[in-house]
């Protein structure tokens, strides 16, 4: 297992990491896989493995990089979604829980109206918060300007 930063981005009190991690395995599979570290959180941005990833497989990748990138960055993470202090077992996913339709819409309109008051980059923001991409980050928040809760980005004439 190897572990290399790819960039880091950082703002007035966190730092967002993103780094490439790669899995070797004895058989002579392999899995690439570029990871975001915000705020001990850990997220997967993209996955590629020779041979394919079943979905089970697929469901206990957070679980193989948390090692090699505790040890690249002596921190401990979580990944994205897990609660902190929860004794029970239960499936860990690259991406938090976010909730779904207007009650997401809303929550992604009030994370970037916050970063936006102190001077913060809203849209990381948005994706520290969700666990998206950048590009997944920019649907919600133009899910959530269509609904109404953020102003139109340009006016109309």
């Amino acid at each position: 297992m190897s572990v290399w930063p790819a960039w880091e981005v950082r703002d007035h009190h966190t730092a967002t990491t993103w780094c490439n991690v790669r899995l070797a395995f004895d058989d002579g599979a392999q899995v690439d896989v570029l990871a975001v570290l915000c705020e001990g959180a850990v997220s997967i941005e993209d996955v590629r493995a020779r041979p394919p990833l079943s979905l089970d497989d697929l469901a206990v990748l957070s679980d193989w990089i948390e090692g090699p990138l505790q040890e690249a960055y002596g921190v401990a993470v979580e990944p994205a979604g897990a609660a902190v202090g929860d004794d029970a077992p239960e499936k860990r996913h690259a991406r938090p829980g976010w909730p779904r339709g207007v009650e997401g819409r809303r929550a992604v309109a009030e994370v970037y109206l916050a970063a936006q008051e102190v001077g913060h980059d809203a849209v990381l923001a948005v994706m520290c918060a969700t666990g998206r991409s950048r590009r997944g980050a920019l649907r919600l928040i133009a899910a959530a300007r269509d609904a109404g809760f953020l102003t139109p980005r340009h006016a109309r004439r």
